[in-house]
């Protein structure tokens, strides 16, 4: 039955607008009467339906999944940085949603955290090099874009930094380069060191040419160093109970995802120990730590964001170069350093990009 069949025209009749003609029953018969009141009733109960349907059609936001090993409460600055930079790319909290998932240290649970946002069909992946892996084997057509502190091809993640190539590509803090500068620093800070531990993860991917510049770079300062490896909780804790056995005046902590990721751990050694250390990023010296020099890995994160927001815009990840580090941070917390009894140089105070007093 139709609108011109109860004497309504199209011109008076909108079925958005709800402007309905009423009709008295008195002008119609009563079986016409009927029709319109049943023709009323389903007018308003589709004009009700459809808005809540536009409605719902708005309300689906983008999603970003972001998948790390460790807990929530060790990484929620990562998650903020991420956030910040699809803000900047002009994707604002009520326009993307960010859907994260944490291991809690067990790295095992990865791929089953990866397939839970694969399943959820999020238009990219943002994960660090351990999840990284997971989600490669979780999906071939999510972007997915990594945060990592190692060299990316190194790590076989792609096999191009200017082309990526696939459904992958990322940002690295990768600080391994700097590793003499770091040297250098930590003996500025503790001149009187005539020995100068290091400790390294013997799993890190780059474990050899780490290890190489550690050595070329105390060959050129005329230092001495005594190495000491840990790849596990309790290896770190024997290994600081041999460095303490040794003698040595200072602690060169090296790179890499396991060893960045017990920063607490470390920090409240070097403390208990009373040896002054040096550390690869910012967050260890914001956790107490003395010493860091390197790449901002919360300012990787928050480039990924800027790349996540670009994959939602219908960028390619495979097109996009794999950003590298621009800027190396020396950060000093002059509270540590009065605790260990140590006067920070105003040269290196005039240098660092953030004291902590």
């Amino acid at each position: 039955m139709g609108a011109a069949r109860l004497g309504i025209s199209e011109r008076q009749f909108s079925i958005q607008k709800c402007d309905i003609l009423l009709i008295p029953d008195v002008v119609l018969g009563a079986g016409e009467a009927m029709r319109r009141r049943e023709f009323i009733a389903f007018v308003g109960s589709t004009a009700v339906a459809w808005p809540l349907a536009g409605n719902a059609q708005q309300s689906a936001l983008p999603v970003v999944g972001f998948l790390r090993p460790n807990r929530a409460g060790e990484s929620g600055q990562l998650v903020a940085a991420v956030r910040q930079g699809l803000r900047e790319s002009g994707y604002t909290n009520d326009k993307v949603t960010i859907e994260t998932r944490w291991a809690n240290g067990q790295t095992e649970r990865l791929p089953k955290l990866a397939a839970e946002l694969v399943a959820l069909k999020v238009a990219a992946i943002v994960a660090s090099l351990d999840a990284t892996l997971a989600a490669k084997k979780a999906t071939e057509t999510i972007p997915i874009i990594f945060v990592t502190g190692v060299d990316p091809v190194a790590a076989g993640l792609v096999s191009s930094i200017s082309r990526p190539g696939g459904n992958m590509t990322g940002v690295s803090f990768y600080g391994v380069p700097v590793t003499g500068k770091r040297l250098e620093l930590l003996r500025q800070l503790v001149p009187e060191a005539e020995l100068i531990a290091v400790l390294q993860d013997p799993t890190f991917a780059v474990h050899q040419t780490e290890t190489s510049l550690i050595e070329t770079a105390a060959h050129n300062l005329g230092q001495k160093i005594v190495t000491f490896e840990a790849g596990s909780e309790q290896e770190i804790d024997a290994a600081f109970s041999a460095i303490a056995k040794s003698g040595a005046g200072a602690l060169f902590i090296g790179a890499g995802q396991f060893l960045n990721s017990r920063r607490n751990q470390l920090v409240g050694l070097a403390a208990l120990h009373a040896i002054p250390a040096s550390y690869v990023l910012s967050g260890a010296v914001e956790a107490g730590g003395l010493m860091s020099y390197g790449a901002s890995q919360t300012d990787a994160y928050r480039r990924a964001g800027i790349y996540a927001a670009r994959v939602i815009n219908g960028e390619k990840p495979g097109d996009l170069p794999v950003e590298l580090p621009d800027k190396y941070e020396l950060s000093i917390n002059l509270k540590a350093a009065k605790a260990l009894g140590l006067t920070v140089p105003p040269t290196l105070i005039a240098r660092a990009d953030k004291v902590i007093e």
